[in-house]
């Protein structure tokens, strides 16, 4: 039997339902190397920013039960080195490319998006990394919408913001849709610590950074599934998700599509396998696509 994998995110169209999610797929590079990238509905680049960045000192990764601490601090080329050294290599994948940005302050966000060219997929706002100075902005609504308002204005294609699962999630996703955001991505990661006991001293050295992993699945599914029922535009997945069954999950909430970050790191061939678990699923229950039976279960 045939099924369609595609999903609409607002007015885009995305193959599959799985996005490779920004920072944990660098630039498709590497993974391009271990199997086809085109079974992706899109890739979200690593995070830009106006200028280059080194990122924040070692270490940065750091393992805990059922998930991982990060402090990268935004590593990346700049966005002109994306532009001259980065794209003409990865244009060849063919699959839509979401590309993530950060300012310090809305102005940067607005440049951002002034220098890059319109054949991008979309612009995804990252409202919310833990480990940069300036980020914390990302839960307050006003200052969510102030940003996604300013890149809204310069941008005409697809504008997606990623939210902090922490604070008021559900004031800041109503203030992007207000402000002309297509779509929300939930969430980011939590912030956290760890502690070395024999240096007796905080491991990273910005003290905080992000969890990500298994471990925040269940607390990003509920925050989807709230989101989903106040909203009009599409929520995107993003917390902990490893298997098909994890994405079905999110889009049973009513998720449109989700974003796969961890779990590459694990297990490097997760999102064809998870693609083909969702294709799967489908055949086994005799459905020809995913809107038939996405936010099934808010009526259950």
């Amino acid at each position: 039997m045939e099924v369609d994998l595609s999903v609409q995110v607002g007015e885009l169209r995305l193959a599959a339902p799985v996005v490779a999610a920004a920072g944990t797929f660098g630039f498709g590079e590497e993974y391009a190397e271990l199997y086809d990238v085109s079974v992706l509905g899109a890739i979200c680049t690593k995070t830009l920013t106006l200028r280059p960045r080194l990122g924040n000192p070692p270490p940065r990764l750091w393992e805990t039960p059922c998930g991982l601490l990060n402090s990268i601090g935004l590593e990346n080329p700049g966005v002109e080195g994306f532009l001259t050294g980065v794209l003409p290599r990865i244009r060849r994948f063919g699959v839509p490319i979401v590309v993530s940005i950060f300012g310090e302050k809305p102005e940067e966000y607005a440049e951002l998006a002034r220098r890059l060219p319109p054949e991008f997929a979309a612009l995804e706002l990252n409202l919310s990394c833990p480990n940069v100075p300036g980020s914390a902005r990302g839960a307050a609504a006003d200052q969510v919408a102030e940003i996604v308002g300013s890149v809204r204005d310069v941008w005409l294609g697809a504008l997606w913001a990623k939210l902090s699962p922490e604070g008021d999630v559900l004031d800041a996703a109503l203030a992007a849709q207000g402000s002309g955001a297509d779509a929300v991505v939930a969430g980011n990661t939590f912030r956290g610590m760890a502690i070395d006991v024999d240096r007796r001293a905080p491991v990273f050295a910005r003290r905080f950074a992000g969890l990500s992993g298994p471990a925040i699945k269940p607390l990003i599914l509920r925050v989807v599934y709230e989101l989903c029922g106040a909203l009009q535009i599409p929520v995107i997945g993003c917390g902990g998700i490893t298997t098909g069954r994890d994405a079905l999950e999110f889009i049973l909430a009513g998720a449109h599509a989700v974003q796969v970050g961890t779990a590459n790191f694990f297990s490097p061939l997760c999102v064809p396998e998870i693609v083909e678990e969702i294709r799967a699923y489908l055949r086994a229950h005799r459905l020809r696509g995913l809107e038939e039976v996405r936010g099934c279960a808010r009526t259950s």
